[in-house]
């Protein structure tokens, strides 16, 4: 059963509701509107459909750096062609010692090795560099870059801690986010804001509130959107599954996204091995060879459509894979081969 956030906090109560409504008003239904669908199954177990959308897989390049840095973005790109991606994610446009490449070559070289490019991660401040390239420093460069791209999603992956960890912070926080998500948009692209961990800690003046609700509640529903590093939000459920006072405040991330699918445009999908003794809960590992059980959630995502569209497109990452290649091949394989099984699975 689907549960909303325990909130202490009415008004933000109240804003979070009506932000779900909004976006429902915009064209885009929450999964409480929609009826719930079992993946249909094929019979045996292992041999339903497959849970992952076609044309939807994609790889965050961060994971590749080192690939790109040495031997440049055409090589890891015929990699990944044969590796049967379909979507690239930048976190940077430049080669490092491999060799400059403009924009225009970029874009040519994905499309020539079928590659969409989805998406980028672009930092959200530098308050000490007026020339830095972040939304806050040079929203107008940073989405003529991605405009330049064709991309039609821009965002970051720094959390909204830039005026501290209150309330009042995160509004104001909330507040650029609206900004670079209406110049966005006025640009055909959604801005998209990805987690880690800390955005599920509680408030410093309020410790009954998720920070998460918070960036949720405050942001307008078609201008600020969402991608869901699945790992470091399961990270999260073991971090901050108790209020600082030890009193439980549980939360199932798929949960977040099934309220409001259409706020969740992207996903990280990145693996850990459960290990209670670590910080995290979970040590980072390749895709198929953790805990994380990415049959049940990307069925329980893929399940809600409204008039057939399918909003989500799924990026695989590591921070520190051992072997770059080796983990973007498992990965697209593992990803590839789940198939839906018995009813409930």
């Amino acid at each position: 059963m689907n549960r909303k956030p325990a909130l202490a906090d009415p008004d933000l109560a109240h804003r979070l509701s009506r932000r779900g409504m909004l976006g429902v008003a915009a064209g885009a239904t929450a999964a409480a509107l929609v009826a719930a669908t079992t993946p249909a199954s094929a019979g045996e177990k292992g041999r339903g459909r497959p849970v992952l959308p076609p044309g939807r897989l994609g790889i965050q390049l961060y994971s590749l750096r080192d690939k790109v840095h040495t031997l440049g973005f055409a090589a890891v790109f015929a990699e990944l062609e044969k590796y049967g991606y379909d979507e690239i994610e930048f976190a940077g446009y430049s080669q490092g010692s491999a060799g400059a490449i403009t924009l225009a070559q970029l874009k040519a070289l994905a499309r020539d090795h079928g590659l969409h490019p989805i998406g980028s991660h672009v930092g959200y401040y530098d308050d000490n560099n007026p020339n830095a390239y972040t939304f806050a420093q040079n929203l107008t460069k940073v989405l003529d870059d991605a405009e330049a791209l064709g991309l039609k999603h821009i965002g970051t992956a720094s959390g909204p801690f830039r005026y501290g960890s209150t309330v009042d912070a995160w509004k104001r926080a909330a507040e650029d986010f609206n900004t670079y998500g209406e110049a966005a948009r006025a640009r055909g692209m959604k801005f998209y804001q990805h987690n880690h961990a800390e955005e599920f800690s509680f408030a410093t003046d309020k410790p009954n509130v998720r920070l998460y609700d918070v960036l949720l509640a405050e942001t307008e529903p078609d201008h600020v959107y969402l991608e869901m590093d699945i790992y470091w939000a399961y990270c999260a459920q073991f971090r901050f599954g108790k209020r600082p006072d030890g009193r439980p405040a549980p939360f199932e991330p798929v949960d977040y996204v099934l309220r409001q699918p259409h706020r969740y445009p992207l996903f990280h999908v990145k693996d850990g091995v459960r290990d209670e003794t670590t910080r995290d809960g979970y040590r980072m590992s390749d895709v198929g060879d953790g805990d994380i059980d990415y049959k049940k959630f990307l069925s329980k995502v893929t399940a809600r459509t409204h008039h057939g569209r399918r909003y989500h497109h799924w990026q695989t990452e590591h921070d520190n894979p051992v072997e770059s290649y080796a983990f973007a091949r498992k990965s697209s394989e593992h990803l590839r081969s789940l198939r839906s099984g018995r009813c409930g699975d």
